[in-house]
């Protein structure tokens, strides 16, 4: 089976199930891991800019997208010709449903029971009894967060974290003065790479409020990544929840 992967965690995703760059035969300009392997594979443009032309040149068997990372239009256009699976993944239940969907077609089903089996245990060893309110920022011009339906809040639930907005919906924009209701606030490496720099920015408003860095691809990337950031996840539950 020929497959084009059309998201960066659904592209690791494919390889950790052992395929080739003979099967994955195509990926984004963003999917970067594993970078021993996708440096093989065509390159069809970005996740909201799909180069559809040259997808259609490649003839897959299988194109794998997302609801929330791609453009409709798009994938739409691209069904007129291809069969393609439309992932929608907002919670680990979610992922666990995906990955095992996708042992079933590449028929490693006990691969995809392994996956899940690391993945939930990354989770159940973490216990917080009073978690600290986080404001997970994802960008800058203006300050965005997460709401409850993103798989980024489920993933700082997990983490034994209680997510500032999680009354809000999906990436609402928020206030400097929103901000300082929140115990902890952290920014991510992705989609906007905050640096230093912008802690020293919201340190200079909010002297007194504990501010660091995280790694976007921990709390965004489903798939099989959850299961490579155990210990970065169960650290950073450690220093900061309690």
């Amino acid at each position: 089976m020929k497959i084009i992967s059309l998201v960066p965690s659904i592209t690791e995703t494919l390889f950790d199930f052992g395929l080739t760059a003979d099967e994955v035969i195509g990926r984004t300009k963003f999917c970067i891991h594993p970078l021993d392997l996708v440096r093989n594979v065509e390159i069809i443009g970005g996740t909201k800019n799909l180069n559809i032309e040259k997808i259609k040149s490649l003839k897959p068997d299988l194109i794998i997208a997302n609801k929330e990372e791609n453009e409709k239009l798009q994938v739409e256009e691209l069904m007129k010709d291809f069969k393609v699976w439309v992932t929608d993944i907002e919670t680990l239940e979610d992922n666990q449903d995906f990955i095992s969907e996708l042992g079933k077609l590449l028929n490693k089903e006990i691969s995809a029971q392994d996956f899940n089996q690391k993945i939930n245990s990354v989770f159940n060893d973490i216990k917080v009894s009073s978690p600290k309110k986080i404001a997970y920022l994802i960008w800058k011009n203006p300050y965005m967060s997460v709401g409850s339906d993103t798989f980024i809040n489920e993933v700082l639930q997990k983490s034994g974290f209680e997510n500032l907005f999680k009354n809000r919906k999906r990436y609402p924009e928020i206030s400097m003065e929103e901000l300082k209701e929140a115990d902890l606030i952290f920014l991510s490496s992705e989609p906007f790479p905050f640096q230093q720099k912008h802690i020293d920015e919201l340190q200079k408003q909010m002297p007194t409020k504990e501010i660091i860095l995280v790694d976007g691809e921990a709390f965004s990337w489903f798939g099989t990544h959850l299961m490579k950031v155990d210990n970065y996840l169960k650290d950073l539950s450690l220093k900061y929840s309690v």
